[in-house]
């Protein structure tokens, strides 16, 4: 029977022959969901040997790993933010650079939760639920309203909501944007499609053949998900209120356009590790006291 050791050094040198990008990480990822060790366990056990039933789930996640599937859908489960989000076929796998968007929306929102002023706020495509429940969590005065087209998503969602003790706060509603709201609300987050249709069959495969096209299919220049926000915002925004919105690489301009175009004003944004703009934020261009830009 192979030692722990030796099953990781095995499947390492089987994923990079195969050209896995990540090799080491993927091995050690599928190594500790099988035996239940974490990452120290598998260094202080590395002479043990592996046990059957351990290392018939090790070999039979790695043989899907060996055909293309992604780490974290074999392991049904990515981190994000605070917590680990259970995933399903209809949700997007959560990517840190989504985080930042979730660090811009939750200073906005944790100042208008001091302020007194309200918060209470949409998440646009809610997919696993990591934007709405990493600020629900992160802000225990806020409520959100998820919205999704996939009634598989929403049922993802509202399970990692359930997980992270966020569930009475949490209501998932199925929209085609928010054509089914109604009231008020202090902010709308969203991260929605935006490669360009064309661009999706050059997506690196664990990406193309596993994210949901409806999660990554921004029509034919990736901005359809903007007009949308920016023409159906206003109808439901408080005053002061602001839609803040992740983007793909150099959208940034034509994203402002369109926003500005719908009658907002752009009055923050942040760069992800590259130093690209990767989320930004709007107000109304009507109210007063908009604030000037701030990037973060």
């Amino acid at each position: 029977m192979a030692t722990v050791a030796e099953a990781l050094d095995k499947t390492r040198r089987d994923f990079a022959a195969a050209g896995l990008s990540t090799p080491d990480l993927d091995a050690r990822l599928l190594l500790c969901a099988a035996t239940g060790l974490d990452r120290a366990g598998l260094v202080l056990k590395a002479r043990e040997p592996m046990g059957a039933p351990a290392l018939s789930a090790f070999e039979a996640m790695s043989a899907r790993r060996l055909r293309g599937e992604p780490v974290h859908r074999i392991l049904g489960r990515r981190a994000f933010y605070d917590h680990d989000f259970l995933l399903s076929r209809d949700t997007l796998e959560p990517r840190p650079d989504t985080e930042i968007l979730v660090d811009l929306a939750r200073r906005f929102l944790a100042g208008r939760a001091e302020s007194g002023t309200g918060c209470r706020f949409v998440d646009v495509g809610t997919g696993t639920g990591a934007i709405a429940v990493s600020l629900l969590a992160a802000l225990p005065l806020a409520e959100c309203v998820a919205i999704d087209l996939a009634p598989g998503a929403l049922v993802t969602a509202r399970a990692n909501a359930v997980l992270a003790g966020v569930e009475r706060r949490f209501f998932p509603v199925a929209s085609d944007y928010l054509s089914a709201l109604g009231g008020s609300f202090d902010a709308i987050v969203a991260n929605p499609p935006y490669i360009p249709s064309g661009e999706i069959a050059d997506l690196e495969r664990d990406v193309r053949e596993h994210d949901p096209l409806l999660a990554l299919d921004g029509g034919a220049d990736g901005l359809t998900a903007y007009r949308a926000l920016a023409q159906q915002s206003r109808r439901i925004l408080a005053a002061q209120g602001a839609v803040l919105v992740e983007i793909g690489f150099g959208q940034a301009p034509d994203v402002r356009m369109i926003f500005e175009a719908g009658g907002f004003v752009l009055t923050g944004e942040a760069l992800d590790l590259g130093d690209r703009v990767r989320a930004l934020e709007f107000r109304r261009s009507d109210l007063a006291d908009t604030p000037s830009v701030e990037s973060v």
